[in-house]
């Protein structure tokens, strides 16, 4: 076979590889054949002499301008005369036609090729100091509503989501969820934040933070941690550290998660911390609605300040400093936060405050002096508090009950009891892993359906001290919230029929379905996706928050606690929030709001609960109502 290839052969090749590069070669190829046309046909104008009959002869440049205004309007012709010169007018417009229509065709299908580009998703985003989300799941609403309120005070915020879903999709869905962003514009691309060349068109180099969120699939951990890995690793990644804030839903693939994110990483383990939250709430009503305002960014939240006129005082005059800020504790310059610490404690000028208030810039000391304290209302002995056995129960099942039975053995006495009703099956291994990790609590098994009203009755469900309900995990999420639903009716229907106070806490899947659930007066309601998208959005702008909420979820140190008013002032009397301050103080706790036990069920007075009140207004607490405190106990 010959290798020899004949001009053709090579012309066309030519061609062809000039024409794969694209809409630019192509335009070029059209003005190539235009010139020639145009040089062809004033070629020959200037050497026949044909004109317009009654005209001079043309010269080169003056037929080679006729040429090229024939090719371009076909309307120029209409006053030529002279049958030659009119046919040649007519193939120059016929070839103008051509190429004018093969060029409009070119730009009409590279238009459309790019709005389809840019359909996808696949154009490059030029943001700095914008928030990113890799990923996309139920939470994503969430967090982009917490960062909308949280970068109100913000200039021309920006969050950027990468995710495997459709660009145009993602923006209905999030235009249909959150009609108003206010200040903040959400940008959507579409692309798989395991690729790096995906990961480039978002620019995590230079982005303020950046969340990972677990996807709704099997091996979630897996996901997360190859996210962290292509950030992490990635050879084009930036100089300095990234911020970056993750979930993982597995204790087990912690310890390779946080190989993987060293100290650029903070993840979350999910099923932990709802369920530290769950063994706190249901031996305390209220306790998860105040997690949740403390978590969210509307209304007051928590946020560090450094108050070098603190310099030198104690750490209870910070607490008398402010009266529209409630301080909490410190965080010295070695990073170490302390929570209610001793109210004798020196602050030094590199402290920082942390405080409880509207905003980052609404920590302010107030100036005043005159506290008006009542000290004649002031409970002044210490109530002693004893841990006694009890008797709680668990209705349903999934993995966080391990974790809820574990925690809740840190807060009970020996000899209590924990009772867990649901249908699961092999109940005795999970009974034998409990008990080899609990010292205070027996664990028994019951099976029963906990939506049936008699078996509710006969294990005697208002015997118990505290009643958990968990939702199933291997059902669809509105039926589980429907079996949660109807033995929280059941539960309440006897309740009130027998005239007794049961303490129910509730796990809900759907945010929406907690309204449904009001009418059932429970106490409290852990709605685990919201919390774990407040959660992480608080990370994600304030990373030494961890820290905090380390600290008050864990059964060590100083937590949350809803103490009885009448422990801490006579009830019935009119008395502002520096007195409450100034009796906590006195049992070494930290007052940061108080309940009103008449307003528990009622959602638009925040279910009683008041956190960082003006500390001037005057209240009144009476019989049932609560103190809110930071304590060791």
């Amino acid at each position: 076979m010959s290798n020899k290839y004949t001009f053709k052969q090579k012309a066309r090749y030519f061609f062809d590889n000039t024409l794969s590069r694209g809409t630019a070669s192509i335009i070029i190829w059209l003005a190539i054949i235009s010139l020639l046309v145009m040089i062809i046909f004033g070629v020959i104008y200037t050497l026949t002499g044909l004109n317009i009959e009654g005209e001079e002869s043309m010269g080169f440049f003056e037929a080679f301008w006729q040429s090229m205004l024939r090719s371009i309007d076909p309307g120029t012709m209409a006053g030529d005369t002279g049958w030659v010169f009119r046919m040649l007018g007519l193939l120059i417009t016929i070839g103008g036609i051509f190429i004018l229509s093969t060029l409009i065709g070119v730009l009409t299908t590279s238009l459309d090729e790019k709005l389809q580009k840019i359909r996808k998703g696949r154009s490059l985003v030029i943001e700095s100091d914008h928030t990113l989300i890799l990923g996309w799941s139920p939470k994503v609403m969430q967090i982009i509503s917490e960062l909308i309120i949280a970068n109100e005070n913000q200039k021309k915020p920006r969050i950027v989501i990468l995710a495997d879903e459709d660009k145009v999709t993602m923006e209905d869905e999030i235009r249909e969820n959150i009609p108003n962003t206010k200040n903040t514009k959400v940008i959507c691309r579409t692309g798989d934040p395991l690729d790096l060349v995906d990961l480039a068109i978002v620019n995590p180099n230079r982005a303020k933070s950046v969340i990972v969120l677990s996807p709704d699939k099997k091996n979630a951990d897996t996901y997360v941690i190859k996210t962290v890995l292509a950030l992490t690793l990635n050879p084009k990644r930036k100089e300095g550290k990234y911020h970056i804030v993750a979930e993982i839903k597995d204790d087990v693939n912690m310890e390779v998660a946080q190989i993987v994110g060293k100290d650029e990483a903070m993840f979350v383990l999910s099923p932990d911390l709802t369920a530290r939250i769950t063994a706190q709430t249901c031996k305390q009503s209220g306790l998860s609605i105040i997690y949740m305002q403390l978590l969210c960014y509307e209304g007051d939240e928590i946020y560090f300040k450094q108050e070098k006129a603190l310099a030198g005082k104690t750490f209870k005059d910070a607490i008398f400093s402010y009266n529209d800020s409630t301080v909490l504790g410190f965080m010295n310059k070695e990073g170490e936060v302390k929570i209610n610490p001793p109210h004798d404690t020196v602050l030094s000028e590199d402290d920082q405050i942390l405080a409880i208030t509207e905003d980052d810039d609404t920590i302010i000391m107030s100036g005043i002096n005159d506290y008006r304290i009542k000290n004649e209302v002031i409970i002044k002995s210490v109530p002693k508090t004893s841990v006694k056995k009890e008797k709680n129960v668990i209705l349903g099942w999934n993995e966080r009950g391990k974790i809820i039975i574990r925690e809740l053995d840190e807060y009970v006495a020996p000899g209590s009891e924990i009772h867990i009703l649901s249908d699961i099956k092999k109940t005795e291994k999970i009974k034998n892993s409990l008990d080899k990790k609990i010292k205070n609590q027996t664990v028994k098994f019951i099976t029963g359906d906990i939506t049936s009203g008699s078996v509710l009755e006969n294990v005697g469900i208002l015997d118990y001290e505290n009643i958990i309900i968990l939702n199933y995990y291997d059902i669809d999420v509105q039926e589980a919230d429907a079996k949660t639903l109807i033995s929280l009716l059941h539960i309440r229907n006897m309740a009130d029929k027998e005239g007794v106070k049961v303490n129910i806490v509730s796990e809900m899947f759907d945010q929406k379905n907690q309204e449904l659930a009001e009418v059932t007066k429970a106490d409290d309601f852990i709605i685990s996706e919201d919390l774990i998208s407040r959660y992480l959005t608080q990370l994600s702008e304030t990373p030494d928050l961890k820290k905090v909420f380390d600290d008050l979820f864990n059964a060590e140190g100083s937590e949350i606690y809803l103490k009885n008013a009448e422990d801490y002032i006579k009830l019935d009397e009119l008395i502002n929030f520096y007195t409450l301050l100034e009796s906590a103080t006195n049992k070494n706790e930290t007052a940061i709001g108080y309940r009103i036990v008449k307003k528990s069920h009622s959602a638009e007075d925040n279910y009683g609960i008041c956190i960082n009140p003006d500390k001037t207004k005057e209240f009144i607490l009476s019989e049932g109502d609560k103190v809110i405190v930071l304590a060791e106990d």
